[in-house]
This record gives structure tokens, sequence and C-alpha cells, in this order.
């Protein structure tokens, strides 16, 4: 079954007579319309897509299983004239993506004194779906793995105490360009000493440090879909310290990647790695979540986390990233794109570590 049909489905089961899509990840998810703005309405019947005269060339080589509606002027041009001959009562909207305002619109419009319309927040209802990576998706990720273990080798081979760590962060950002990625994902991390325990710092115009952590998280784009990776290195020679941490941190991940498998929740296998970091007595220094979904977006479903109850399942794609961040010091992360395969997680990633 196609993408739209499973959504369609899962609209009957909602007892939903049409659902409002904004979130612009979804709509490209659904229809591969790569566009920046645009509206899907699905009914279990019928399947639109609105987007402004910017896309109107634009939509004829990307999409094919929905009709295309102009999308000019206020939405009671192009919604209402869609929904009106159903005579529709419960109409679905993107509870987790829509904005308060354009809600507030919609309730205007649709929740007339005179009718008996509803608007009904959904959650998850296209992300659900999203979680189960299709062959091909799963292809454009490896594609975008390889290019980053291939920048993380690049990576050492130019790593100097002569770069900023800004600069370092350009270097690497052209090299993935010039071999094929599209936009990043997200800004890549360069940090070196104390900056690196940040979990999600930002590179400075600060030299690279030669006895202190070195962090590179990093990933790509192909054809849409994201890579996400983390290394961690000592430009100098390392100490005992660092060496000591960097085993725990690699132990932990190790551990993961061969413990956790199929029919887990993401609490359950957030814990196989946390457990090591905390019999090792860091459990203080590892505050963030274990692992994500990527796909479209570089955080998707499944969540891997101390609250999570997300199954895991065959056909996810997600990483496995633990971390010690140590103020003053300085912070280790190790990180991999995975895919769970017959019950077992198999790493994408080749890099060094």
């Amino acid at each position: 079954m196609n993408r739209l049909g499973k959504l369609k489905n899962k609209i009957l089961e909602s007892n939903i007579d049409f659902l409002i899509i904004s979130d612009i990840y979804n709509i490209r998810y659904l229809s591969g319309f790569t566009g920046s703005e645009g509206w899907m309405v699905i009914s279990p019947d019928t399947s639109y897509l609105a987007v402004d005269f910017r896309y109107k060339e634009q939509v004829k080589t990307e999409v094919s299983d929905c009709e295309i509606v102009d999308l000019t002027g206020d939405m009671n041009n192009w919604l209402i004239p869609l929904i009106n001959d159903s005579k529709p009562v419960n109409i679905g909207f993107e509870s987790d993506n829509l904005s308060f305002s354009i809600y507030n619109r919609l309730k205007s419009l649709l929740t007339k004194e005179d009718n008996k319309v509803k608007l009904l927040p959904t959650s998850r209802l296209v992300e659900d779906i999203r979680m189960f990576k299709e062959p091909v998706e799963i292809d454009n990720i490896i594609k975008a793995v390889d290019l980053t273990d291939r920048v993380l080798e690049y990576a050492e081979s130019i790593i100097s105490t002569s770069l900023t760590e800004k600069q370092l962060s350009w270097e690497l950002e052209k090299f993935l360009r010039d071999n094929g990625s599209e936009s990043m994902p997200f800004e890549i991390i360069v940090a070196s000493g104390i900056n690196s325990a940040l979990p999600h710092a930002r590179s400075t115009d600060n030299k690279i440090n030669l006895n202190a952590p070195l962090l590179i998280d990093i990933g790509a784009r192909i054809n849409g879909y994201c890579s996400d990776m983390s290394r961690t290195y000592y430009p100098g020679k390392a100490d005992e310290t660092f060496k000591k941490v960097y085993d725990i941190v690699l132990a932990a991940q190790m551990t993961a990647v061969n413990i956790i498998e199929s029919g887990m929740n993401g609490q359950e296998a957030d814990s196989v790695a946390r457990t090591v970091i905390a019999e090792s007595g860091y459990a203080e220094y590892f505050g963030h979540s274990l692992g994500h979904g990527l796909g479209l977006l570089v955080h998707e479903l499944p969540r891997l986390g101390q609250n999570s109850k997300d199954i895991l399942k065959d056909n996810m794609v997600f990483t496995v990233e633990p971390g010690i961040y140590i103020p003053g010091w300085g912070g280790i992360r190790i990180e991999d794109t995975v895919v769970m395969e017959n019950g077992k997680i198999r790493s994408l990633s080749t890099a060094n570590k």
C-alpha cells in the first residue's frame, strides 16, 4: 500500500472526514512536493495539494497522486470550496505543527454556529508512518551516511591548531557540498576543549586546542534524506582522562548496538547505554537521550530516551549517540546512524572511532 493509502486508512480509523496537513515535511513525504510552502487536504476518497504560483510548474513534475489546487488569497478562497460539497463533520489538523493564529482562522471559517463541524487535533498520524523506512528511503540515508564517513576521514587529515572551530566547520561543509550533499541537515558542530562539554555547542573563533577533546557532529543530505554522526578526537597525545572517558562512551555505544533489539521501547534502549555510563560513575554527565529517528528530518521518530514508549521495529533508522560532558574539561560523544534489520541493529557508518 502506498503512503497516501496508509494515511487514508488511519483517517478512517480516526473517524475524520478531512485531514489538513500543514507540516511541509509530511507534505513532501506524502506527495513528493519539495517546495517550502503548501497544504494538503485529504479524505478517505480524495487528496488535494494546494500550492501558490511559485510552484505551479514544479508540481507538474513532482506530484502525480493529488489534485492540484491554486493557493491564492485567504483560506476561505481555496479551502472551503474543497470541503463544502462533502458536508464534513470532523476535520482533523496537525496539532504539533499548526500555529495558534492559523488554528483560530480555521476555527472561524469552519465551525460556524449554524453547522456541526468540529476541528479535531491529531498527532503523529503521518509521523508514525514515516517511522518505518521504505527501501528507497534507506538507500538515500545510506548514501548520506557514506558521504559523512568520507567527510570524517577528511576531517582527520586536516585537523590543525592553526584552524578555528568555524574554519574547520566551513572546510567540512565545503567538502560535503562539493561531493553531492544538498543543504546541511543541521549546523555542523565543531567544538574544541571546554566548548565540547556543550552537547549542542556552536562553533567559535577559538583555535583548535591541541591538548583537549575535539567533538565534531555532522551530517549530509541526499535526495532529501539525512545522516547524523559524531566523532571525538584528541589532536595531541591523549591523556589518561580522555582515554578513560572515551573508553566508557565507546563501551556504552557498542553495548547498545549489540543489545538493543526489536520489541524494546525507547526507554529500555536508552537504559542499555545509560547503565554502562552510570556504573562507571558518570551518570550525571550524560544528560540527553541515547538517540532519535532520522529521515527527511534529522530529528524524527522513534525516540530513544528515558521517557520514550516508542517500540523499536524493523526498518526504523535512528542514531545511537551516548556522551559524557564534563564542565570545565570537555565532552565526548560517539554517534552512528543505524537501521533495525531482522530484529537487530546494523550500523550504517564505518568512520573510524
